[in-house]
């Protein structure tokens, strides 16, 4: 019956092997040459072994208990080369383990193993190699998956990758140049003709086309752009001729840093990695010592206790069986594995993560605290009315612009825009910004003060309330009040729904963290459904606001801070988990965070955490898969139930079941 079972499993061997060699020589495959030569060998060992075990049956020289020694010897040697076929590769490897000091890994025990049972088959005289054979065989099908399936996720990333320009075309008196994005300074007019990478990050200063920004957002509609546009490197230009003004240097734009990102997120390393790292640097040694006394106390034990026959053959192939069942392969390979291709899975939908320690973080986050602007809103303010001014309109826009022409805060440019003109920084003198409140200067040698209520009490200026729904910029106007102007943003679409599908994803609470006054804060998270609203906070409140709420969450319970702003950077880096808004956010937010969402879509958020939640379910999946199968094996083993063919599957079959489990990490467009 065993050698059917061999047989048909050689059989399956030859055919797999030989399929996916004719698949190999394609011209799509993506399989290394370091690949396509271990299935070779995998073929020429599969079919030499089964030669091997039709030999006896069709040269009677070769079968029987009375086999001559030359042709004894022959087929030793017939079945040493076909061993060093498949097997020189591990032997090496296991020698310079040894050599290295480093020899409790896979190798020396395939090595120990398998030499183990070709002297016992010497031992025996059983001329039965096949198991020895067998074992390297199959362990080096589970190592080529193994291979495979990381080249796989590592191509996925490479895909990713595939947005690094390799040029930026200058122009030079009439001319293009293509000249390394490395070289090109800010502030510097490339051109981007249509199939071609944006390479540094800009403004568009002539010309209109539609971009494909898939490999940065994972979304396939196109966006137009025109004059006066940003535009972020890594997009691809579809249709017009672009003429842009660089606002970075290469090594600081959006490509380089997406790319800075993905490379370095395999060196953090999540809590589940850690504990494998550390199980296999004990559990290897443990188990070897075990193999030795299996192999060792039971003989002596029955010479010396009892009387009876030592049967050393058989306890050592127990030891080797042992052995074999105890390699942690799947463990040690498939854990990173999934980790790697969960990264790659989110990085292909504009997840960006910085290490699988924040994947493992994600995915047990329960509390979701937002900055409003920029984050849940457009971050696009536009000018809606002025109250009590006794100013003609016009001008009163005037002092305000001009005032706060130093700030980039998108309430600033909102009033520049409403302004219209090109502002003369000549004007404005002594300028003083109140963190909080908001900006004092001289403007045309007047005093001109623009800010919250906050600034008019540190003024003493009487002011007056405002009932419109918006954010309202107090004016006054050498030391006295000049009216009101109110400034309203936009909700971004998707929001609503991603405070539902964060709530349908398990999280138990959304808060709102706002520097926007009480009614503004209200309204807008009235609309959204979201749970709580902090508003008219400072940076610093944020922080306390956060460090409060940390304290009151149950200790495994997670929480996610969403923001955009140089100021929210404090609060992603004191959160559990920080997430920031990639495409508009400041890079102040982006190096604080921990996950870079690349389209700025709030929905994103819970995409992020269903796909961190499907990555460790595999993970934990593998684990109890591969210890349970191990445990049950190693105790079948030990009690000579289990035989080497059990083995190979305990060792090998787990391996690959692990690693395809593992790949499936890296789909995640349904989620």
């Amino acid at each position: 019956m065993q050698e059917i079972i061999v047989n048909v499993l050689l059989a399956v061997l030859i055919a797999m092997a030989a399929g996916l060699l004719i698949w190999g020589s394609t011209k799509n495959n993506h399989m290394t040459k370091k690949q396509k030569k271990t299935l070779g060998r995998i073929l020429a060992a599969t079919v030499l072994l089964l030669a091997l075990q039709l030999v006896p049956a069709a040269i009677p020289i070769f079968a029987g208990p009375e086999i001559s020694m030359p042709a004894y010897f022959a087929l030793l040697a017939l079945y040493l080369i076909d061993y060093l076929i498949i097997g020189y590769d591990i032997l090496i490897k296991a020698i310079k383990g040894i050599r290295n000091r480093q020899i409790f890994d896979e190798s020396f025990l395939m090595a120990i193993a398998t030499v183990g049972a070709i002297a016992l088959a010497l031992y025996d005289r059983s001329n039965d190699y096949t198991e020895a054979i067998a074992v390297m065989l199959f362990y080096q099908v589970g190592e080529w998956f193994q291979s495979y399936a990381v080249g796989r996720s590592r191509r996925n990333i490479s895909e990713l990758m595939d947005i690094r320009p390799d040029y930026a075309n200058v122009e030079n008196d009439g001319r293009l140049e293509k000249v390394d994005p490395d070289e090109v300074v800010s502030g510097s007019i490339i051109v981007v003709q249509p199939g071609e990478k944006v390479p540094i990050d800009g403004i568009v200063v002539e010309g209109s086309s539609s971009l494909n920004t898939s490999a940065l957002t994972g979304e396939s509609l196109p966006r137009d752009v025109e004059a006066g546009d940003e535009i972020t490197s890594g997009c691809v230009n579809m249709t017009g001729l672009l003429k842009v003004r660089t606002t970075r240097e290469f090594g600081e734009s959006t490509v380089s840093k997406i790319l800075d990102l993905v490379e370095n997120a395999s060196s953090r390393k999540s809590r589940s990695e850690n504990f494998i790292s550390r199980f296999a640097r004990i559990y290897t040694p443990v188990v070897c010592a075990a193999a030795l006394a299996l192999a060792v106390l039971p003989p002596l034990v029955r010479i010396m206790g009892m009387g009876l026959d030592a049967q050393w053959d058989q306890w050592i192939y127990r030891a080797l069986t042992f052995l074999v069942i105890s390699c942690p392969c799947a463990l040690v390979i498939s854990i990173p594995l999934s980790f790697f291709a969960g990264i790659g899975g989110a990085s292909k939908a504009g997840v960006l993560v910085k290490g699988s320690n924040y994947l493992e973080t994600l995915s047990k986050t329960k509390i979701v605290m937002f900055d409003k602007t920029g984050t849940l809103t457009e971050g696009v303010f536009e000018v809606n009315d002025i109250h009590h001014s006794d100013m003609d309109e016009a001008k009163l826009i005037e002092y305000a612009a001009l005032a706060e022409s130093a700030s980039s805060h998108p309430i600033s440019k909102s009033l520049q825009r409403a302004y219209g003109r090109e502002i003369d920084r000549s004007r404005v003198t002594d300028v003083r910004e109140i963190s909080g409140n908001g900006v004092i200067a001289r403007v045309d040698g007047i005093e001109v003060a623009a800010g919250n209520s906050r600034l008019m009490d540190r003024l003493g200026i009487p002011y007056m309330d405002c009932h419109s729904i918006g954010t309202v910029i107090h004016m006054a106007i050498a030391g006295k009040y000049a009216g009101h102007i109110v400034i309203s943003d936009v909700i971004k679409a998707t929001s609503a729904e991603a405070i539902k599908a964060l709530k349908a994803s398990g999280v138990r609470r959304t808060v709102m963290l706002t520097g926007d006054i009480d009614s503004v804060a209200k309204q807008v998270a009235d609309n959204l459904g979201i749970d709580e609203v902090y508003s008219q906070l400072l940076p610093a409140d944020k922080v306390d606001k956060v460090e409060e709420v940390m304290k009151q969450k149950p200790e495994k319970a997670k929480l996610a801070f969403v923001g955009d702003g140089i100021n929210d950077a404090p609060v992603l880096s004191r959160a559990d988990i920080g997430i920031a808004m990639g495409a508009m956010g400041s890079d102040a937010a982006i190096e604080a965070a921990d996950i870079v969402l690349m389209d700025d879509d709030p929905l994103s958020i819970s995409k992020a955490i269903r796909i961190s939640r499907k990555c460790l379910r595999i993970v934990y999946e593998n684990i109890v898969f591969a210890i349970g199968i191990k445990l049950i094996c190693l105790v079948l083993g030990a009690l000579g139930i289990a035989n080497m063919w059990l083995a190979i599957f305990a060792d090998v079959g787990v391996m690959i079941i692990a690693v395809l489990n593992a790949i499936r990490a890296l789909f995640v467009k349904k989620l």
